[in-house]
């Protein structure tokens, strides 16, 4: 029986995907627990709907991450921490800090988009990478400086 996927089944395939499996697992797991449809003319027109409505969201959104990727890329902030000997930080600098001060400067940045390679633990200028969508980045320059007392 030919059925359209309307989850994600491992092994299978993911949602809108038409695959065939044995009459008995669609007619009694599949379709009951709503993981599936059959693949009729109509369920096939209305799932293309859903994935084309899906698709021209997903690009609306690509292209507002690439938008301010133009403008965060290259953008330099300033954090400023206590140091004690040698120039080396009390603590670390996090992705949170860098999300403060970006969201200070009016981007709209989450933590979570903030890529740290290694632990800012020393003064000096970093390049930290932003991840704003699946395959769209923006590099930034953290400077990071003596607290004054």
């Amino acid at each position: 029986m030919k059925v359209i996927l309307l989850e994600e089944l491992e092994g299978r395939g993911s949602f809108g995907d038409i695959i065939t499996v044995k009459d008995g697992f669609a007619n009694n797991y599949l379709i009951p627990r709503k993981l599936a449809l059959p693949a009729t003319e109509g369920n096939i027109k209305h799932i293309q709907s859903i994935l084309s409505q899906k698709a021209r969201k997903l690009e609306k959104i690509r292209a507002q991450a690439q938008e301010l990727a133009k403008k965060l890329d290259g953008a330099e902030i300033t954090i400023r921490k206590p140091v004690g000997q040698n120039g080396k930080l009390f603590g670390s600098i996090t992705t949170s800090d860098i999300a403060k001060a970006l969201n200070e400067k009016g981007f709209n940045v989450d933590k979570k988009q903030i890529i740290i390679s290694s632990p800012i633990k020393n003064l000096g200028l970093y390049t930290i990478k932003v991840r704003l969508h699946n395959d769209v980045y923006a590099n930034i320059k953290v400077n990071v400086e003596e607290e004054q007392k």
